[in-house]
């Protein structure tokens, strides 16, 4: 008898998440895509027919009239949002009732995942963002610049040593190979050099995090959304155990060097020790506009004396989210903004003008205010992330009922109801003709100082919006720039049979990837 109770009570709760939720929607009048039973309007995370950028896209595309639409991803309803004044408020106006993330980690499972500033919700959340904040602030970020800008010219020289005029390279690798170096050195103070030895263990870790974010993963965090006790139960982890006792062991040895040894490294572990000992302080400059278009600024309210004491595990997991955030989205940055330089040759001209000018006014070492000052250098990287944003899509979760008032006349008020997820499609936005005409083509002319003004805010997103944007926009746009900067000082982006045009994205990973890789040409500059 128990175990038919038992069983009827497992199909009313399998009913109650795959059932019900096919008429949700519906039901409050909300446009929306019609779902399956079961997968929803999932098919596209398992019959991978559709690069998910794309798709995306493609759903922005399906509602053109609409300030809203819905959807079903794995029996849970998604508010999609593509009115840019219901956007800014509940990124910004409103942003008490949507100040979470939509996280798929339970509670007390995977403590690097659970305890990143990303993953954190509610006054946690507020009390870690209160803390870190002052250690990225600009004049924080410009302490890092000299480690950087060593990575990067170190970078370049080995291909410069190569005896090749035309060498021939897969711009995601190297990217990533780069990106991983520049964060070993900047965020834990270790030396790698991926390029000689590419299989070492800081590399070899960020390879197993990114292979563990293809469809496997989505699949799980689908399920583990559908049904949270089965992670508590199964106490799986989202990240390879290797890699969690790899960034631990890392950490714990380079705190006991700073704390017990005494040894002084100016580099991003520096600045969290120094959060943690609550002896960082915002100057007022930094609470200006930041200079360089795709930055966030930081909201004020963050600033202040740090909320909480930083624990080992904080940091180490603060330190773990800017390793796996850089190693991914700075190297997608770099490698499709190498792209558009290849395939627009009058671009990498004009912006390689701009760069000999500021070496020169330099006298051949790059400054960070050189650099800074850089105005087609930050049109180009903004007009990448504009094309190619790495965050293609947002999330938030209601904390609190909201109720949407109509503005059209077909709609309806309804309420999006505490826990519901919304999303907000960047690669929509960043595609829509209303504002930014001829998306497809690549115009950083669209940034310079004449445009850019007439570009609605909430239309450009490549780094969030609200207090839940990215903390560390300035430092990803200075990784950027430096590695950039030193590449087309030496070389030019060119095109050769490998390469893939026009591009087409992967349908295989959850990031935006290129299909084939980005394969091109690096070729020694004629500076005669």
């Amino acid at each position: 008898m128990l175990w038919l109770i038992t069983l009827a009570l497992l199909l009313v709760y399998a009913y109650y998440k795959t059932a019900k939720p096919l008429s949700y929607w519906k039901n409050l009048g909300v446009a929306h895509k019609k779902p399956l039973p079961l997968i929803g309007n999932s098919g596209v995370f398992l019959i991978k027919h559709t690069p998910l950028p794309e798709y995306v896209k493609q759903l922005y595309n399906e509602f053109p009239n609409e300030r809203y639409y819905g959807i079903i991803q794995f029996g849970n309803p998604l508010l999609y949002v593509r009115d840019l004044d219901l956007i800014k408020r509940i990124t910004v106006k409103d942003f008490d009732q949507f100040s979470d993330h939509n996280s798929f980690i339970a509670e007390n499972v995977d403590p690097l995942m659970r305890k990143n500033l990303f993953s954190l919700g509610g006054q946690e959340w507020r009390d870690m963002r209160a803390t870190l904040s002052p250690s990225f602030t600009t004049s924080k970020i410009k302490t890092l610049f000299e480690l950087l800008n060593d990575c990067a010219r170190e970078f370049v020289a080995y291909f410069e040593r190569a005896q090749e005029d035309l060498i021939q390279v897969e711009m995601k690798d190297i990217s990533t190979r780069f990106t991983n170096d520049a964060i070993a050195s900047v965020v834990f103070g270790f030396k790698c050099d991926s390029l000689k030895d590419r299989n070492n263990e800081f590399y070899s870790m960020g390879v197993m995090t990114e292979d563990n974010s293809g469809g496997l993963r989505f699949l799980l965090m689908g399920i583990f959304a559908l049904f949270p006790f089965l992670q508590k139960l199964s106490k799986v982890d989202m990240i390879p155990g290797t890699v969690s006792k790899f960034f631990r062991r890392v950490v714990k040895e380079t705190i006991y060097k700073r704390e017990v040894e005494g040894f002084v490294r100016h580099d991003m572990i520096n600045l969290l020790l120094e959060a943690r000992k609550g002896v960082t302080a915002v100057e007022e400059s930094d609470l200006a506009a930041p200079s360089e278009f795709s930055a966030v600024e930081e909201s004020k309210s963050h600033h202040g004396k740090p909320k909480l004491e930083l624990t080992d595990e904080d940091i180490t997991a603060q330190a773990f989210i800017f390793f796996v955030g850089g190693f991914e989205t700075t190297s997608s940055a770099m490698t499709f903004m190498s792209y558009e330089l290849a395939t627009n040759p009058d671009v990498q001209e004009k912006l390689q003008a701009e760069v000999d000018e500021t070496l020169s006014e330099c006298e051949g070492k790059l400054s960070y205010h050189a650099l800074q000052r850089m105005k087609y250098l930050d049109m180009v990287v903004s007009e990448t992330l504009r094309k190619w944003p790495p965050g293609y899509q947002l999330d938030r979760r209601c904390v609190k009922d909201y109720v949407v008032q109509p503005e059209k006349v077909h709609e309806k008020t309804f309420t999006i109801e505490r826990g519901s997820k919304v999303i907000i499609p960047v690669m929509g936005i960043h595609y829509d003709p209303q504002y930014f005409p001829n998306p497809d083509r690549f115009d950083p002319e669209r940034f310079s100082d004449e445009n850019k003004v007439k570009i609605h805010p909430y239309s450009y997103l490549p780094f969030g919006s609200g207090p839940r944007n990215c903390i560390a926009s300035r430092f990803a746009l200075l990784e950027v720039k430096t590695i950039m900067f030193h590449l087309l000082s030496e070389f030019d982006f060119v095109v050769t049979e490998r390469t893939q045009v026009p591009l087409r994205l992967s349908k295989m990973k959850v990031h935006i990837t290129a299909e084939k890789g980005v394969w091109l040409g690096l070729r020694r500059r004629n500076k005669i």
